[in-house]
């Protein structure tokens, strides 16, 4: 599966991780909409959570946008694609260590990468990174669940039973 980033290069280069799996020749950065392959678009604000039913559509491309959390706004995400929400799970970066939905890109796109099956993929990209191991530690239950649903409603289904537990 082919990892793509919108990258806008807005953060502190030395904690960007898209620039870093970039430089492992383990994704590719784009400058403009226009220049980022069409696919699945990892964006927190669509209506409809990733699934394992997006394996097909994520194999042209799995596109994820590298921005700073302020600008992280809808507007952000015009990308073309099928648009879909991570569900619920934990940050385990430095920055945003044990918070809900704050991931890094390398995260997000390892965690897409779980749910659609490729857990291998996963950990190969986040084996760059000192805390890669436990973001799958962390989430290893809900991205365990999260795989073995068979579609968007499932996932919503299941990561309800984090938000009530109030994880």
């Amino acid at each position: 599966m082919d990892l793509h980033v919108r990258y806008e290069g807005d953060d502190d280069p030395k904690k960007c991780t898209a620039r870093k799996l970039a430089r492992f020749d383990l994704a590719e950065l784009h400058r403009s909409d226009r220049a980022t392959p069409y696919g699945v678009v990892l964006n927190p604000h669509a209506e409809r959570a990733l699934s394992p039913a997006d394996r097909e559509e994520a194999e042209r491309a799995l596109v994820a946008l590298d921005c700073s959390w302020e600008s992280a706004g809808e507007a952000m995400f015009s990308l073309p694609g099928e648009h879909r929400a991570l569900p619920y799970l934990v940050a385990a970066n430095p920055v945003n260590f044990g918070r809900p939905m704050r991931l890094t890109t390398v995260e997000a796109l390892a965690a897409a990468l779980c749910i659609l099956g490729e857990r291998e993929h996963a950990e190969r990209i986040l084996a760059k990174f000192r805390w890669g191991e436990t973001f799958l530690e962390l989430n290893e239950e809900p991205l365990r669940r999260y795989a073995d649903c068979a579609d968007s409603s499932a996932v919503v289904a299941v990561q309800g039973e984090y938000l009530d537990r109030g994880e």
